[in-house]
């Protein structure tokens, strides 16, 4: 069996850099009622169509850790695909909301690249993404600290 190409390695990182992810996704009715039953988020801003109307966005809004979920999954090709370990998310920002049929598009930024001091086989990427809907508005911002193995120390 032939491994996966999923995922950049520790020195495919350069600080500074921008990634556009290729990924994006439409936030469907099915895809935000789903969840919010996974996760018993019932609260009717998000469930209750007549409720939402009369809030202050006029609709349902998607909830907040559905589309922060969605955007985490769609870095993971660029990002985190090559991961030992997602070590820490910070500093999770809802910049807009998100509403039913609205795409999600994302970028990351390489804010440092760092070898580990303990493990010379991997090293930490500290990364900020920014996700933003169909009219380039942005709505979720993170960053991340992540261990990526380096290259030619695994079972490539």
């Amino acid at each position: 069996m032939e491994a996966s190409l999923l995922g950049r390695y520790f020195e495919d990182f350069t600080e500074g850099e921008t990634i556009k992810h290729n990924l994006s996704k439409t936030i469907f009715e099915s895809d935000n009622n789903l969840f919010s039953l996974l996760t018993m988020n019932h609260h009717p801003l998000h469930t209750n169509k007549q409720f939402a109307e009369n809030s202050q966005h006029g609709q349902i809004l998607v909830v907040g850790t559905l589309v922060f979920s969605i955007v985490v999954g769609m870095t993971v090709p660029d990002i985190s695909g090559k991961a030992i370990a997602n070590l820490e998310y910070e500093k999770v920002e809802h910049l807009a909301p998100v509403f039913i049929n609205d795409t999600l598009y994302a970028s990351t930024k390489v804010l440092e690249v760092k070898p580990s001091s303990s493990k010379p086989d991997r090293g930490i990427v500290y990364v900020e993404t920014t996700a933003f809907n169909q009219n380039q508005l942005p709505v979720l911002r993170f960053r991340r600290h992540v261990l990526i193995q380096k290259r030619g120390d695994s079972n490539e």
